[in-house]
């Protein structure tokens, strides 16, 4: 960029002489990044400045578009174990399950995820957008939030795009060792179940204790339905006994749980060469920690419009997270030209044992549910690109390979009435189930852009810039289901009352006892494949027509080719799937930003995106989400959602890293997916519909400040003071009219009144009105020591909607408040930085209820515990 008119400057000097703090350095023109890099790489240097004042500015004066950022700086700060954890540190960024994040109360689908610029699959069987909850911090180098949509992004962008820059090869040689160890108040030393499974849990690796028996194996390989219609009684008794029995049955109670643990390595290095340089980069880190939670599961019933519990539990769950992860990067660079090639590799596995008991009104008895799970999910990412510059041009290009699995073998459980005072399980009114399912999702990317710098005199100089990509998705998922049942007499009452071990081992697998049968669901309901290719072609062009306005337009053209296939795992035909969707769209965005002052700005941006289905929201296919212990059953009628985005927002940056900022922004939804309940006899399930439309508009506001106090006393010692803070104020609107309607499972692909499903004016689902964060740290760079004290509060959200005739279910995160603290110290010739952390202080619990006419029903209520952890990172 070069200078503005010297009449201009000279009066704005004059003017913040009298008025301002020092203004800002302002940023020479430089061509976009590719989106391998975001829209501007927080952490990049820029290559000429025009300095205006003596401020540096920070890394949102320099794109295009409205965006947040997560530096190495905030990651460190903040102390995160994850990407999700740190990313609901972000304005208007929310966290829903522990891992998909939340873009201004829009949920999951409508928020895309990257890793350098390419796009990731799921391992999730309900969403096709990766858990951010995956990706460790040790593998980031910083994160980019963009909030307004440009053309060489893809068109799914509803909420934002959030762009995961993983670690680079660095400058300068370096290695570091880090270690933690911890513990929560509700888990360490506290009443817990537990099962043994293999020797390898401690990693997350089934040791070979789950793997399905060959007997299993061979029978499902013939296309035949496991029952008695179709193998003998001999044959059904030795694939029923191949099971794996006590250790992954017996669940064992415990208050000896280990502490939570953490082990981490990074290096790199840079070689000069002849030619330019070479470098690599590996990281290498294992995890493991517990969650012990115990409380409240109810389902309520409507009377007299009062809501009031119907099944009351008391449960008590244990889980253990395992995550064991690795990145291995290589860089060459010489000349304008660079090549990168990183490897990921990610294995996240939660083992969980659950034990509820009380009164359920559906069994008319008062009865106690257990159960045993292992979800081990698994990604590895593969991606070489490249950046070459000739003269005015640069060539940006990448290619990705990208896959995930989900494994969840020997998903048990089984229940048990209560008669007299004890627990007997006759194996016919009470029934028991094992599963074993396994998705996997593959990913293949590619993209080209090129950019033209043309000098532009008195201006910034005017960037054109196109490109192309191509993306394939496919999924294939399977899950079967087998039950021991008593089906031809009663099980004698001393089995009945047996342990689960002795209860279901081989001496009661025969013949007039307990008989396999599998309950797979028929008709497509238990496998399918997915498949999306998306093409895309954009052209941009970024340029200041007007001094002082930078503007920047693109359009683009994007095919969308997504089908989502049944596949009947029994003899008999194909079973019938819904019509492919088959798209084109034409996205057109638009940006312009007003330097109106040395370090202000304000920008307007507008765009047109989309959100597609995501595969397991197509398939007909019954789920058991262990994280709700909800039923979900996808609809194969739903449509893509078309939106209108417009966002404005106001800049002042009046130091180094400090800034205030605030915007308003709206977006109209034309056919959003809203999940519904569906009563399928006594079952309910919950599915998905496309509701005729809904609006969502609100405002943020963000503010981040250092503070330099005037106390010269030795104890102070040059400490500074660190202030940051944000609030998102958000409201939704579900719209529907008269006329209005939908296409639900239970109607079979017949229009029905959408005023019998969605009720007009409700708030999307994920949706809080009010979301804040703030910090507040003591920071000393001599003395190397950082105080931070962090506390966010997420507002209600509808979590589901409830059942015909009742309110839907309200989530209420409440406040976490948090406590970071580095000090780093030298010893042995090497830097250390020793860590202490305490999350959620003040122990707010965890609560998802419905409330009517003064009664409330607990869906959902335990106790999170306050975390502790310490830590010791060496560097050498």
């Amino acid at each position: 960029m070069t200078n503005s008119s010297l009449t201009r400057k000279g009066l704005l000097l004059a003017v913040s002489t009298l008025l301002t703090p020092p203004v800002l350095a302002q940023e020479s023109a430089s061509a976009p990044p590719s989106p391998g890099q975001a829209e501007t790489a927080a952490e990049e240097p820029i290559a000429e400045v025009t300095v205006r004042g003596e401020n540096i500015p920070d890394p949102m004066v320099r794109t295009a578009e409205i965006s947040s950022f997560l530096t190495a700086e905030d990651l460190q700060r903040q102390g995160d174990d994850s990407a999700a954890a740190a990313l609901r540190r972000v304005t208007g960024l929310s966290l829903v399950q522990g891992k998909f994040v939340y873009v201004r109360g829009l949920g999951e689908r409508y928020s895309a995820a990257l890793l350098n610029g390419s796009p990731l699959p799921s391992p999730e069987p309900l969403q096709r957008v990766v858990p951010l909850d995956l990706f460790p911090n040790s593998v980031l180098s910083n994160v980019v939030v963009q909030k307004t949509y440009s053309a060489k992004y893809p068109g799914e962008f509803g909420g934002g795009m959030i762009d995961l820059q993983s670690l680079t090869v660095p400058d300068e040689p370096f290695f570091s060792f880090a270690s933690s160890v911890g513990g929560n108040t509700e888990t360490t030393f506290k009443d817990a179940v537990t099962y043994d499974g293999g020797d390898w849990d401690l990693l997350g690796y089934d040791d070979g204790s789950r793997n399905m028996p060959h007997e299993l194996r061979d029978a499902i390989a013939t296309g035949r339905r496991i029952d008695a219609g179709s193998f003998s009684p001999e044959e059904l008794q030795r694939i029923g006994r191949s099971f794996t029995n006590a250790p992954l049955n017996l669940m064992q109670g415990t208050n000896d749980l280990q502490p939570d643990f953490s082990l981490n390595l990074t290096g790199g290095r840079n070689f000069d060469l002849s030619w330019g340089s070479l470098g690599l980069i590996a990281v290498a880190g294992v995890d493991n920690g517990w969650q012990t939670r115990s409380g409240k599961q109810q389902e309520g019933i409507v009377i007299g419009n009062v809501i009031s519990p119907r099944t009351d539990y008391d449960f008590l769950s244990t889980q253990n997270d395992a995550v064991v992860n690795g990145l291995l990067g290589f860089g060459a660079e010489w000349g304008d030209h660079r090549i990168n090639l990183t490897n990921l590799y990610i294995h996240h596995t939660t083992k969980e044992a659950r034990t509820r008991a009380g009164n359920d009104e559906g069994a008319g008895a008062f009865v106690r549910d257990d159960f045993t799970e292992w979800f081990e999910r698994e990604l590895f990412n593969t991606q070489l690109s490249g950046h070459h510059a000739f003269g005015p041009v640069q060539i940006d290009w990448r290619g990705a390979y990208a896959t995930t699995s989900r494994d969840a073998p020997y998903e048990k459980g089984i229940r048990y009435r209560l008669v007299g005072d004890e627990y007997l399980h006759n194996a016919s009114q009470e029934q028991n189930y094992t599963r074993f399912s396994q998705v996997n999702d593959d990913m293949l990317s590619a993209g080209l852009d090129v950019a033209y710098t043309l000098p532009a005199s008195g201006r910034q100089d005017t960037v054109i810039s196109a490109g192309v990509s191509w993306m394939q998705n496919d999924r294939d998922a399977e899950s079967r289901e087998f039950r021991f049942l008593a089906l031809d007499n009663a099980l004698p009452l001393n089995v009945q009352r047996e342990r689960v071990d002795f209860l279901l081992s081989d001496a009661n697998i025969a013949p007039g006892l307990l008989t396999l049968r599998e309950t797979t669901g028929a008709d497509g309901a238990a496998a399918y494949d997915g498949e999306l290719t998306v093409k895309g072609v954009y052209a941009q062009i970024d340029a200041e027509f007007i001094p002082l306005w930078r503007t920047s337009f693109g359009l683009r053209y994007e095919d969308g080719d997504q089908r989502v296939t049944p596949r009947n795992l029994f003899a008999g035909p194909t079973p019938a799937s819904a019509a492919p969707l088959e798209n084109s769209y034409l996205l057109p965005s638009a940006t312009v930003t007003w330097n109106f002052y040395e370090d202000m700005q304000l920008r307007l941006g507008a765009s047109k995106t989309i959100g597609r289905p995501q595969f397991r929201e197509l398939a007909p296919q019954q789920y058991l989400d262990p994280d709700s212990d909800r039923l979900f059953i996808g609809n194969p009628f739903l449509v893509d959602t078309e939106l209108v985005n417009v966002d404005a927002r106001y800049e002042w940056y009046f130091g180094k890293g400090e800034f205030l900022t605030g915007g308003l922004f709206y977006k109209r939804l034309d056919k959003p997916i809203e999940a519904v309940v569906n009563e399928a006899g006594s079952t309910v399930q919950q599915t998905y519909l496309n509701a005729p439309g809904a609006r969502l508009y609100g405002a943020e506001f963000e503010l981040k400040k250092y503070f330099d106090l005037p106390i010269q006393s030795a104890w102070w010692g040059g400490n500074r003071l660190f202030a940051a803070t944000n609030y998102t104020y958000a409201k939704s609107e579900v719209q529907v009219s008269a006329g209005d309607v939908v296409y639900p499972l239970s109607g079979n692909g017949v229009p029905r009144a959408a005023s019998d499903y969605i009720r007009d004016g409700a708030a999307l689902q994920g949706q809080s009105k009010n979301l804040a964060n703030v910090q507040l740290g003591i920071e000393n760079d001599a003395r190397r020591t950082q105080v931070t004290l962090l506390a966010t509060y997420v507002g209600k959200r509808i979590s589901a909607r409830g059942r015909p005739g009742q309110p839907d279910i309200v989530q209420d995160p409440g406040t976490i408040v948090d406590l970071v603290v580095r000090q780093g110290f030298s010893a042995f010739e090497h830097d250390f930085t020793f860590g202490v952390e305490a999350r959620n202080l003040f122990r707010e619990d965890f609560e998802e209820f419905q409330e009517l006419g003064g009664g409330r029903v607990d869906v959902n209520r335990y106790k999170l515990g306050t975390s502790f952890s310490l830590s010791l990172t060496a560097e050498f």
